[in-house]
């Protein structure tokens, strides 16, 4: 069973800083494309940044909002992601999920995982 597990969420003051981590385990062949999603209250899911495989060549890419503030971050022989937020800010606020695009089975396309989420809450 594959499972993702998120830490790092909490209550920050706006400009500061916080860690997410995620670490993917489980038996799987391997993981494509992991990423950071965020659903604030009353709003939809949304991408915040993702990062690919290292055979993909590692590839990072943000949502606008977060460009420039936050940073996305692999060690893939721990199958783990990380998503570094500085200069956070009260719109960050929100659940914060990770993603992972995983191939359990060699012979198949990957499958999404979530994990159940971890908050952030931004304020003073």
């Amino acid at each position: 069973q594959v499972q993702l597990v998120e830490s790092g969420g909490g209550l920050v003051q706006p400009g500061g800083s916080l860690r997410l981590s995620c670490a993917a385990s489980g038996s799987f062949f391997s993981i494509n494309t992991m990423g950071w999603y965020r659903q604030a209250p009353g709003k939809e899911r949304e991408l915040v940044a993702s990062i690919t495989s290292i055979a993909s060549g590692g590839i990072t890419m943000y949502a606008d909002g977060v460009k420039g503030r936050f940073t996305i971050s692999r060690d893939y022989a721990k199958n783990t992601v990380y998503l570094q937020m500085n200069s956070l800010k009260r719109e960050d606020t929100a659940v914060y999920y990770c993603n992972a695009d995983i191939k359990v089975n060699p012979l198949y396309y990957g499958v999404d995982y979530w994990g159940k989420g971890t908050l952030v809450t931004v304020s003073s």
